[in-house]
Order: structure tokens, then C-alpha cells, then sequence
């Protein structure tokens, strides 16, 4: 981690009338505390963020000034990022409806888990192929992976062998779409 400079692109009675109350006191909120750098989870352009951390809780998340692609600025969605780790409405657990099913469900991690790998080797096995019109084909079309745009190259990299490992040849990023 690296401290993190903010540009100041106004001074004096500009900078006064440029910045809001809350952002004037952001810097004061952050005074000394190491940014982990980030990237913002919603669209695809990958706008960098620099998170602080306080007592292992977020309190603050910013544009990355050392960004190339925003450069320390953000679009509304980005800026509001800390409701997103931070707001009350944010669940820590994992929720089911049974099929069929009206309510959902609390879970444990664990549970969730082990459904989802029982039932990617089931779906494995049941539409495993061996050959295809007398040629060797060893896959599966029982499943496919779509990434989401957010997803980083090594991520990507990381799926795609997973997946291939698995048998499936439907791998797409919904960066492509």
C-alpha cells in the first residue's frame, strides 16, 4: 500500500467554492490511513478506486488519481460505491428459493457450496460427450460460464481453465457481447 495524493486542480477562494462541505472533509477523514487500490464493480471501463480502511471496516472510497483510465475521477454509480460495502440493505448471507418456491432462505456458505458442486458433476455427468459424429469430442454442453465486465484478464484466465477443465466449450466474457 502507498499513500495516495490528491490533485487539487483549484486554489484558494476557487477551491472554497469548487468542493462541497463533504469533500473537504474527506482528506481530513483519510489523513494518514494507506489506500488499497481497487476497481470499481460496476461497468465494464474498469475506473480505478482507492479504498481506506479503518479498524477493518471501509470508511472511504475515491478515484484512483493514478488511474490511465479515469484518473481519479468517477461516474455517480462509482462515487457511490461505499453504500454498496456499507449500506444497511447489504446481506452477509446467502439466500435460496427452493424451485417452485415463493420465500427465501437463509443458508450457510458451506451448504451453497456443496449444492453448487453437486449439481455442476451431475449436469457434467449428464451431458457428458464422449464422440460427436464419430470424432472425439470429451465435453459437455450441460453448461456454460458467461463472465461479467468487471472481471480482470488473470480472473478470466483463471475461469477459462476452469471451465475448459470441466468440459465445457461456452465460455464467453460479457465484455465481447
Amino acid at each position: 500500500m502507498r499513500p495516495v495524493r490528491v490533485p487539487l486542480p483549484f486554489v484558494g477562494k476557487a477551491a472554497d467554492r469548487a468542493y462541497s462541505k463533504q469533500t473537504k472533509q474527506a482528506g481530513a477523514r483519510t489523513a494518514g490511513l494507506k489506500a488499497t487500490e481497487s476497481i470499481c464493480p460496476y461497468c465494464a471501463v474498469g475506473c480505478g478506486q482507492n479504498v481506506y480502511v479503518k479498524d477493518e471496516k471501509v470508511i472511504q472510497i475515491e478515484g484512483d488519481p493514478d488511474s490511465p483510465i479515469s484518473r481519479g475521477r468517477l461516474c455517480p454509480k462509482g462515487s457511490a460505491s461505499l453504500q454498496l460495502t456499507t449500506g444497511n440493505s447489504r446481506r452477509y448471507e446467502v439466500l435460496y428459493r427452493r424451485p417452485h418456491g415463493t420465500d427465501w432462505e437463509v443458508l450457510p456458505l458451506e451448504v451453497a457450496m456443496e449444492m453448487i458442486a453437486d449439481r455442476v458433476i451431475a449436469t457434467r455427468r449428464q451431458g457428458w460427450q464422449w464422440e460427436v459424429d464419430d470424432k472425439q469430442v470429451r465435453r459437455t454442453l450441460g453448461f456454460a460460464s458467461l463472465g461479467g465486465a468487471t472481471l480482470d484478464n488473470e480472473e478470466n484466465y483463471l475461469i477459462k481453465k476452469l471451465f475448459t477443465a470441466l468440459g465445457a466449450v461456452q465460455i464467453e466474457n460479457q465484455a465481447r457481447i
